[in-house]
């Protein structure tokens, strides 16, 4: 179903999207959030969609223009926050763009201190993500060229469970809610989710549905793949020690191994080949890389903010 609107522009889009009267909508939100949600709700309809909207909406031309004007406020502000970051250089050296973004981590709060209430809000919020987990990405696919195309074509069908349904990364952390007693319907916590996890969401999707954006859709996948490993360790283990069921635990064990053997190929034979390939579209890998780091930071700053653990 359509989320609950978050402003006059969101509720504007989904009385179009319910009603089919799409000519009449302006791109002016009230509030990030309110843009946001309703970036969010029009990059769905290339997913899932929802059940009480027109398929054919899809392609509609008037969202079509409203999601554009939507997409290039937000592009701005991720440039303007890469471009303010402070990084020294625009070297291409991803694992130093990784070791430098030195910012709070979640993963070592739930390890060390969190209680069960915080990681129940933690996985309902991540649901939204982990429920789709490499679809965004996928997109990027048939805009490679042969290398970087082979080598992240390894590493998603990885992700997609190696042909077998059962460990499909998606279908595992589905059985891991489902066994801690949360909702397992797709995008079912979007009405609890913060403005920072609609962010990150809607980041894949505008860098994985536009070409030109290609070299940022695959920095994002390599930034991610890069910090993986030990925060899904430190996760299991939290999780472990809160009791929680072990096929929740076990979705972020089969992270462990398999995010420390992408993150190679992704930075290498993935973002590497592509560069060399592309040597102008250096800087949109580096993009897609801080962006992946900056919206974590930004949503980890918040929980804890909000949970007084900063």
């Amino acid at each position: 179903m359509l989320p609950k609107s978050r402003g006059t522009l969101s509720a504007a889009v989904f009385t179009a999207l319910q009603s089919g009267a799409t000519a009449e909508l302006e791109p002016t939100p009230e509030s990030a959030e309110d843009a946001q949600i309703a970036l969010w709700a029009l990059y769905e309809l290339h997913y899932r969609g929802f059940d009480e909207v027109d398929p054919d909406l899809e392609w509609d031309p008037d969202l079509l223009r409203l999601r554009r004007g939507l997409e290039r406020s937000f592009e701005a502000e991720l440039r303007r926050r890469w471009e303010h970051s402070g990084f020294p250089d625009r070297e291409l050296d991803l694992p130093g763009l990784v070791a430098a973004h030195d910012g709070p981590s979640l993963a070592r709060f739930v390890q060390r201190r969190a209680d069960r209430e915080q990681v129940l809000e933690i996985l309902k919020h991540r649901s939204l993500y982990h429920l789709k987990e490499a679809d965004p990405t996928s997109w990027v696919v048939p805009r490679l060229e042969t290398r970087p195309k082979a080598a992240i074509m390894e590493i998603l069908f990885d992700e997609y469970g190696d042909g077998d349904p059962n460990r499909l990364h998606h279908h595992l952390f589905r059985r891991g809610i489902e066994a801690a007693g949360l909702r397992t319907d797709h995008a079912c916590y979007v009405d609890e989710a913060p403005a920072e996890i609609l962010e990150s969401n809607n980041a894949l999707s505008l860098f994985g549905l536009h070409r030109r954006l290609r070299g940022a859709a695959l920095g994002h996948f390599a930034a991610f793949e890069s910090t993986s490993s030990v925060p899904s360790r430190q996760l299991a283990q939290g999780l472990r020690r809160l009791d929680f069921p072990e096929e929740m635990a076990a979705y972020y064990d089969e992270h462990v191994e398999a995010d420390s053997v992408h993150e190679q190929l992704a930075v290498r034979d993935v973002c590497g080949a592509f560069v060399e390939e592309n040597p102008s579209e250096r800087d949109q890998v580096l993009l897609g890389a801080f962006t992946c780091l900056d919206l974590e930071a930004r949503y980890a700053r918040t929980m804890l903010t909000q949970w007084g653990a900063s």
